[in-house]
């Protein structure tokens, strides 16, 4: 066990989930797909000091900025957030690929590492054309260990980057509009 694992033992079978239900889901949103296209709704508010409280199905999340970003590095920043998301989505992915094909993990660790242009500085800095702010390149590093041999596991992980909702929010950006109410 380690801090970001308290339930998890190393070298022991990742806790699965209930594969039955794993299989009625699935079975579910292929004889109905549009009953699995869903909303997504989360509320923010500014907290002062770049700090930003975001409510979620009753669960807050904290986000702020560093200090050399101008915060108090009380929260991760929001580009931090979303590659938190990213990865959880990733190893979501994995847990549910590997378990519908029986395979046994005893590892999941990804680790991402992304570029980011902030010069543009939240839109009172370097503004040119030529500026593309956000998060450009991403390099995800995934470790899987388990009851399969590598082949296999690469495979697993392979899918589950290609059936990833936040990957493909990543890849294939969502289109965003935004009103003043």
């Amino acid at each position: 066990m380690s801090d970001l694992t308290p339930n998890h033992e190393a070298g022991q079978p990742i806790e699965p989930i209930d594969n039955q239900k794993l299989s009625e889901l699935a079975q579910k949103n292929i004889d109905n797909p549009e009953g699995g296209k869903k909303k997504i709704r989360t509320h923010t508010e500014a907290d002062g000091f770049f700090r930003n409280n975001t409510e979620v199905r009753g669960h807050v999340i904290k986000v702020g900025e560093p200090e050399k970003l101008l915060g108090d590095d009380s929260a991760p920043n929001p580009t931090e957030v979303a590659q938190a998301g990213l990865g959880a989505c990733i190893s979501v992915g994995i847990q549910a690929i590997a378990q519908h094909r029986g395979v046994t993990l005893t590892k999941i660790a990804i680790d991402i590492e992304s570029d980011i242009d902030i010069s543009p500085t939240w839109g009172v800095g370097d503004l040119g054309e030529h500026k593309r702010p956000g998060v450009s390149d991403v390099h995800v590093k995934i470790e899987l260990e388990g009851d399969a041999d590598r082949e296999t596991l690469d495979q697993i992980q392979k899918d589950a980057i290609e059936w990833s909702p936040v990957v493909n929010t990543y890849t294939r950006p969502a289109n965003l509009t935004s009103e003043l109410v």
